[in-house]
């Protein structure tokens, strides 16, 4: 058997729901196998648009739910002087992944996987409760996908208030612990009161080759027939932290003065929410929403600006991806990686978080001149995949195991 196929790496999530991280833990997981790993996908439900878009040589796991999770979340730990509190601090988020922890621990103690991969705090936090429960060697490595304060800041739920002593008792317990942009390490150090140098920032895997290959498959929505107005483009869910109210209001000064369209592609709560103040902006007929598309690359290498609004990401990959499209793009300078992304302003301007007259500026700006498609490609280029698989290997392979993968990978090039 070859030294690749004898190692077993696990990838867990609560889903595969409409969003980065699922298209960027599938990335990783089609790399792994390209590679010769041994992967699974470790899943709570299997759920959510990315479902059919597993990729072949993958084992999908599917965790089933129980009843004591709380509990053993608690036993994970109850020396801890705060222990007998968790189960009421718990956060409600971690929901999605607390009542499969039984379910997880007996999948770690069955399968002994090499490392297994979590992203997302209840997923993070779940991973490293049940290796401790299991007793077994699996690295476990954690990745914060978000600006974790300014959750906490924006959630209804009281217990998520409470997140900061769990995850400083807890994630300590992590073989490495990575972070998806500088900013997002930065703020998980102060919630977490984590040292700084114990996070390490990993770009998302976001830039693929298939990427371009979607990008000229053929589109025939009437918007971009030739002759007629250019587009906008806003993708995500249609959630309060995407904040497309400002995109709204700022395509509506836009549109005051020039003919122009604005689509916004993705599912959410607030969906009446945006089509009532389209309404109410006078805006309505030029404004579509028309849920998830499975190729949003399409829409992307044709629209006329592609513009993130959000009021905090963590590194925001449909902007990556509009990048590797050629699409020009304006983006809010939220916490965190859209400055990283576009080198503080070089790539793409940088607006303050809501303010729709600036982000309107912005817009008129990029659309008077735009930039070389082919410098945005180049760009984009540094959030490839195999870059980043090249250091998720780093920290979720045993030091033995990358030393043998180095020597295999020089001899490989001496031949």
């Amino acid at each position: 058997m070859c030294e690749q196929c004898s190692t077993h790496l696990a990838l867990f999530l609560p889903s595969l729901a409409g969003g980065g991280v699922a298209r960027a833990t599938l990335h990783l997981a089609e790399a792994f196998v390209r590679r010769g790993y041994r992967v699974d996908l470790v899943l709570c439900r299997k759920t959510g648009p990315y479902v059919g878009y597993i990729p072949s040589g993958v084992g999908v796991v599917t965790l089933s739910r129980g009843w004591q999770g709380r509990l053993w979340a608690l036993s994970a730990d109850y020396t801890a002087c705060g222990a007998l509190l968790l189960p009421i601090l718990l956060p409600y988020k971690s929901q999605q992944t607390v009542p499969y922890l039984p379910a997880l621990v007996r999948y770690l103690q069955r399968e002994r996987p090499t490392a297994l991969l979590a992203a997302k705090t209840p997923a993070n936090l779940a991973a490293l409760w049940a290796r401790r429960l299991a007793g077994v060697p699996t690295r476990v490595v954690i990745s914060e996908r978000t600006t974790l304060s300014q959750e906490v800041r924006s959630t209804k739920k009281w217990r998520w208030r409470f997140i900061s002593p769990v995850l400083r008792r807890v994630y300590p317990w992590a073989d490495a612990i990575v972070a998806v942009s500088h900013g997002v390490a930065d703020d998980l150090a102060l919630v977490a009161h984590l040292p700084r140098d114990s996070i390490r920032t990993i770009y998302n895997p976001t830039v693929h080759p298939q990427i371009t290959e979607k990008a000229r498959a053929p589109l025939s929505h009437p918007w971009f027939a030739p002759g007629t107005p250019p587009v906008l483009l806003g993708v995500g869910r249609l959630e309060a932290q995407k904040d497309f109210p400002t995109l709204l209001r700022a395509f509506a000064r836009v549109r005051a003065a020039r003919p122009l369209r604005l689509l916004i592609l993705g599912e959410g709560r607030k969906r009446r929410e945006l089509e009532t103040l389209a309404k109410t902006l006078g805006v309505a007929a030029d404004v579509a929403l028309p849920g998830f598309v499975d190729n949003p690359y399409a829409y992307m290498a044709r629209a006329a600006v592609f513009v993130l609004s959000s009021a905090w990401e963590g590194l925001s990959n449909v902007l990556i991806e509009a990048l590797a499209c050629g699409c020009p793009v304006v983006s809010t300078d939220c916490p965190s990686g859209s400055a990283e992304v576009l080198a503080h302003g070089r790539y793409g301007p940088l607006v303050p978080v809501g303010d729709d007259a600036a982000l309107a500026r912005a817009i008129v700006a990029v659309l008077d001149t735009p930039p070389d498609r082919d410098t945005l490609r180049a760009r984009a280029a540094c959030f490839s995949v195999e870059r980043a698989v090249e250091q998720y290997l780093e920290v979720l392979l045993p030091p033995g195991e990358q030393s043998a993968r180095s020597g295999r990978e020089e001899g490989a090039q001496s031949e």
